[in-house]
């Protein structure tokens, strides 16, 4: 019977807390925050179709730890000054039907949009390289060490909020280009000092945030690091680099290794690569995982493609302790109970064919969150999405919510100003309207790289 799989039985992390079935909601970004970047009504609807699709475990999508460093428009942040209850009831509502809440928190570092008028930040001054759609990124500045002693800290602020809001534990995003790889990859980082040069100082940020967030949370609180099992660019983050930070991590008990795959130049994460190795059409990471797993006692977990139940059983018995959903998730939240009553069900996860592989991987996010969208506005999801339309809608969803996040910031910022300046309280209404520039390409150049029919 489907329910006697062992995806469906409990687990037992090293912190002690059960998880009590094997299947989890990873992350993935919404861009639908409420105002001031925190949970809103739209994000409660959409964790509630989650909340009650039989998972063990839910992971949310990065929390941001600095506003001003952001991944996109809507993004959620948490910091030492954010107000707690949006976030108390976001995870009450992941919680209500059994599953752990989990919380993912990030920095960007220099995958920032240009539009979001951000702080783009890396170790070195090594731009993205995406051809023509580089220019929509911040150009990065190289880290002072001040700068990244700050990060450590808003890291450790974030996840200590975390878990006086409620949440279960904090997933600390190691992966997928953002800050922490860009400090664990040699491309990114060519520092001579003792944060970079060898993967012992590479992984020094990751390993000085987790230390110091396992010193100040409860021993029963969940500490689990999404990591890239490389990034699939010549030269760059390598398994056995992978294999020597899970050691180090291992030693520092943290409870989950989630394994995942590349970054915004090389989205191994939705089956791409840049240095020709090839994935699995399903589980991309399930072989990496499965050599880490004869390395190292930590519990590992991975994502990448994963739609049916046969395949997620298999990650188990190939050594992982959990299993990832996202994609298949966004489209079908109750998957996990589908397996229960139809073992072949066969979840669906978007995809597109267009030639300019850098376009096809914005393509590919922006079907997903067009059905999170669509969740969260209670409407029923669509199998088979049109990739040129998610993009455009996603292009005017995005237009709107940079330029409501952009004014919000340089209102604030005029607001402090003005009251430095005079002494008295002024309304952010009354601040200029600010132009934000649209994150796309121009429908006629997605055209050209749509497949020829």
């Amino acid at each position: 019977m489907p329910s006697d799989s062992i995806i469906y039985t409990p687990y037992t992390l090293p912190c002690g807390v059960v998880v009590r079935n094997r299947l989890v909601k990873a992350a993935m970004e919404e861009n639908m925050s409420s105002a001031g970047c925190l949970p809103g009504s739209a994000l409660y609807t959409l964790y509630r179709y989650w909340a009650h699709g039989n998972l063990g475990m839910v992971i949310t999508g990065n929390v941001m730890v600095d506003r001003e460093s952001m991944t996109g428009p809507g993004g959620v942040v948490l910091d030492k000054n954010s107000p707690l209850e949006p976030f108390e009831r976001w995870a009450k509502i992941i919680k209500s039907n059994g599953a752990l809440a989990v919380m993912q928190i990030n920095h960007p570092g220099r995958q920032v949009f240009k539009a979001m008028q951000g702080k783009a930040i890396a170790p070195s001054a090594v731009p993205l390289k995406m051809g023509k759609h580089s220019k929509l990124f911040a150009v990065p500045k190289e880290m002072t060490c001040q700068d990244i002693h700050d990060v450590c800290k808003r890291f450790v602020e974030t996840a200590v909020q975390a878990q006086k809001a409620g949440f279960d534990g904090v997933e600390i995003h190691a992966a997928h280009g953002y800050l922490l790889t860009q400090f664990l990859s040699p491309l990114t980082n060519q520092r001579q000092d003792e944060w970079g040069g060898s993967i012992i100082n590479r992984a020094r940020l990751l390993i000085n945030i987790v230390s110091q967030i396992r010193a100040v949370c409860p021993s029963g609180f969940i500490v689990m690091v999404k990591l890239n099992s490389a990034d699939f660019q010549r030269n760059g983050f390598s398994f056995d680099d992978a294999c020597e930070v899970v050691r180090r991590l291992e030693a520092l008990g943290v409870d989950v290794v989630e394994l995942s795959g590349g970054s915004y130049e090389a989205p191994a994460m939705q089956g791409q690569t840049r240095d020709d190795t090839t994935l699995a059409r399903e589980a991309y990471f399930l072989e990496f995982a499965h050599t880490l797993e004869t390395k190292t006692d930590i519990p590992l977990m991975t994502t990448g493609g994963i739609k049916r139940a046969e395949v997620a059983e298999e990650v188990i018995q190939q050594g992982c302790s959990l299993v990832g959903l996202a994609s298949a998730l966004a489209i079908t939240p109750d998957l996990a109970k589908k397996w229960q009553q139809e073992w072949r069900y066969s979840g669906v996860i978007p995809h597109c064919t267009w030639k300019d592989k850098s376009l096809a991987s914005l393509a590919n996010m922006a079907m997903v969150r067009r059905q999170l969208r669509r969740l969260g506005n209670n409407l029923t999801t669509l199998r088979s999405p049109s990739p040129l339309w998610s993009l455009v809608l996603d292009m005017l969803h995005r237009k709107s919510m940079t330029k409501r996040d952009v004014i919000a910031k340089n209102g604030s910022v005029q607001l402090a100003s003005q009251e430095n300046s005079s002494g008295k309280n002024v309304s952010a209404d009354n601040t200029s309207k600010v132009s934000a520039s649209s994150v796309s390409a121009s429908t006629s150049d997605i055209k050209a790289h749509q497949p020829n029919k």
